[in-house]
């Protein structure tokens, strides 16, 4: 009794998620199999895995993928990097540290879409924007960024976004550290790289395997920051597999092959979580 009154409770909770979660994965099932374009509403039935078909044969899909690809690589790399620099940087005392710290931490509360209209707009624009009067400050031509370099563009509005949200992790890593082994090591002469190699690195390794975990799930959905800014363009040039999903449902008014794109998706974001869960769950071990 003592086991099944607790279960009992939860019961109504737990079956609420699980509806919550179950229900839109089993209608986009559902439609992913049958012919819903909105455009053509004569046609429909079944369509077993034409809109899979569809989906994986989209001339834009192949450049979807590598973008993804891209896209997901440099924001975690740079912020991984760039991460684990301040929070070296700012992990001694300081005059000032407390309000450094919330400075640094600041971009993360920012709306996707905020961020996104912030960068086009003051720092992009290639008239009045902030880059573009460096530039003519030096004399040099000013970039279109938007247009020029569409996914760079990107990848800098969500790396901005993210670093704060991984330098907090890593600056409350580095808190837990042994300081008396550091102070060891400064005694037996040890250099500042040779700290980082054998002391900083491997005690962030925990740190880097859980933000790289949860970016990678989250930055597969990136689609703001590309809507607000690039459309997908020009062409496919910044279009990733969330915006092909879009294009498909809203552009193309095509529910069944959206979602099929949808599934697919979802696989892969499941594929990407269950190899980054066995990875974190190594470096819990050590």
């Amino acid at each position: 009794m003592n086991r099944l009154l607790p279960r009992l409770l939860l019961t109504p909770a737990m079956a609420t998620l699980f509806l919550w979660m179950i229900v839109p994965l089993v209608m986009t099932i559902y439609f992913s199999l049958i012919r819903y374009n909105l455009m053509q509403p004569d046609q429909s039935g079944f369509a077993g895995l034409e809109n899979f078909e569809f989906f994986v044969t989209d001339p834009s899909f192949g450049t979807a993928v590598l973008n993804t690809v891209w896209l997901l690589g440099s924001v975690i790399l740079i912020t991984v990097v760039v991460g684990i620099a301040i929070a070296l940087l700012i992990n001694d005392p300081f005059p000032g540290r407390g309000i450094v710290r919330v400075l640094l931490i600041s971009p993360f509360f920012v709306m996707p879409t905020v961020n996104a209209l912030m960068w086009k707009n003051m720092m992009m624009n290639p008239i009045y924007g902030v880059l573009a009067q460096v530039w003519m400050f030096f004399g040099a031509q000013p970039i279109d960024w938007l247009t020029d370099y569409p996914l760079f563009s990107v990848i800098v509005m969500v790396s901005w976004q993210w670093l704060p949200f991984a330098t907090l992790i890593f600056m409350t890593s580095l808190q837990s550290m042994n300081h008396e082994q550091l102070e060891a090591a400064r005694m037996d002469g040890a250099t500042y790289l040779q700290q980082l190699r054998y002391l900083y690195l491997p005690h962030l390794g925990r740190s880097v395997a859980v933000v790289v975990m949860i970016e990678l799930i989250f930055l597969l959905s990136i689609f703001a920051e590309i809507y607000t800014t690039t459309g997908g363009g020009p062409g496919d040039a910044s279009t990733n597999v969330t915006f092909l999903i879009f294009k498909q449902a809203l552009l193309n008014f095509d529910a069944g092959v959206a979602s099929a794109g949808a599934l697919f998706a979802v696989v892969l974001a499941n594929i990407a979580a269950v190899f980054l869960i066995r990875m974190v769950g190594k470096n819990l071990d050590k």
